[in-house]
């Protein structure tokens, strides 16, 4: 396990955050946030609202929206590394999906346009039938981490962190038009000819969803609903 102490300043407050970096997501799965009073000028405005969301996410872990959702039984899990999309009901699986990913490569999604597909804990929050891949299955990008690396890198603002960070809270989509991008999901590939399906065989084509046959995007539906978690593994 490895540990990283980040320390931010905001406003009139000094914000330590300990990322505890465990499993193999390559993603950290915990932030202690720990807010102390600070006596230098302050270089970044903050709203009351932030801290006090800031501080409802001093033991934030990679499940913590359960909170908000309620589970149905399943979980798909996608390993990156071996194009793999299981749908799991505890530590049963149940069906295995060969997938494309995110053209952008290895590593997690860190800006809009990397086209890498986000690695880490998110939920199935909306639904689009009439998608031109067929299925589109949102999930809830960017969650609390990818959000506070966003913030952290000066990816995006205060007022756009607190925005997600609220929506998350509350169980709803965050903004997807942060410079964090958005429209990240599952679906399938729309058209099909045999060109696409070899390129889908063989490649990672998309621009950070997850990708996977027409027919296969329809079974999966049987194993989706709101909130149903994703878990994304490198």
């Amino acid at each position: 396990m490895k540990t990283h102490r980040i320390t931010t300043r905001l406003a009139n407050f000094r914000i330590f955050v300990n990322e505890q970096q465990t499993g193999d997501t390559g993603q950290p799965q915990e932030l202690l946030v720990n807010v102390s009073k600070r006596r230098t000028k302050p270089t970044t405005p903050i709203t009351c609202h932030l801290l006090a969301l800031l501080l409802v996410t001093v033991a934030w872990v990679s499940d913590a929206d359960s909170m908000v959702f309620a589970e149905d039984g399943y979980e798909l899990e996608i390993i990156k590394s071996k194009r793999l999309l299981l749908v799991k009901k505890g530590t049963e699986i149940e069906r295995r999906y060969h997938i494309a990913h995110g053209k952008g490569g290895k590593g997690t999604k860190r800006r809009a346009g990397d086209n890498k597909t986000p690695i880490g804990v998110y939920r199935v929050l909306e639904f689009e039938q009439d998608s031109k891949f067929h299925y589109f299955m949102q999930l809830n990008y960017p969650n609390m981490l990818d959000a506070w690396y966003g913030y952290k890198n000066k990816v995006i603002s205060g007022d756009e962190f607190e925005a997600i960070l609220w929506a998350l809270n509350n169980g709803r989509l965050p903004p997807q038009d942060t410079g964090l991008g958005g429209f990240i999901g599952i679906h399938g590939i729309g058209e099909v000819n045999g060109q696409k399906l070899l390129v889908h065989h063989e490649f990672n084509w998309t621009e950070g969803c997850i990708a996977l046959t027409n027919e296969e995007i329809n079974e999966l539906r049987q194993y989706v609903g709101i909130g149903t978690r994703v878990v994304v593994r490198k």
